[in-house]
């Protein structure tokens, strides 16, 4: 039934939940996994200036260090939790506006299914810029698996 299933990582509590499901999917169907942690570009742009973003648009972290670190370290979390299991995984770092790049993503492999928590962000933040997940739901035909933290897995 899937082949392919992809969870976006921000290595927030709530996206260990759906890694967890995610892990547990494709072990049950004999699937590969793919990580994904999307560098927010808009976000990284109210912090940064316009030659440092240009240089993260193009892969080059440069002084941003802990910026390519907490994205290798979330991906690497979903590739070690795959190994365990026996499970083959990619680890995939992007940039660009979260939900574009999560549904190109999944659209670009053939991706069978997303797992993704209900939110990572959280308080005023999360209301101001919306819901990468419920933008993900809008913006793609792929089935969609949404973990919500209250759930707790």
């Amino acid at each position: 039934m899937y082949e392919r299933i992809l969870v976006p990582t921000d290595g927030s509590a709530v996206a260990e939940l759906a890694v967890d499901h995610a892990v547990d999917l494709a072990e049950r169907y004999g699937a590969e996994l793919h990580a994904l942690y999307v560098v927010d570009i808009e976000a990284v742009n109210l912090s940064l200036g316009t030659e440092q973003v240009e240089r993260i648009r193009q892969g080059k972290f440069g002084e941003m260090e802990e910026l390519e670190a907490k994205a290798d370290e979330a991906t690497g979390a979903v590739a070690a939790a795959a190994r365990e299991r026996g499970i083959e995984a990619r680890e995939e770092i992007r940039v660009g506006r979260p939900h574009r790049v999560i549904s190109r993503y999944a659209d670009d492999e053939d991706v069978d299914l997303v797992v993704m928590g209900s939110h990572g962000r959280s308080g005023v933040s999360r209301a101001l810029l919306g819901s990468v997940t419920e933008r993900v739901l809008r913006s793609t035909h792929r089935p969609v698996l949404v973990v919500d933290e209250r759930d707790g897995g």
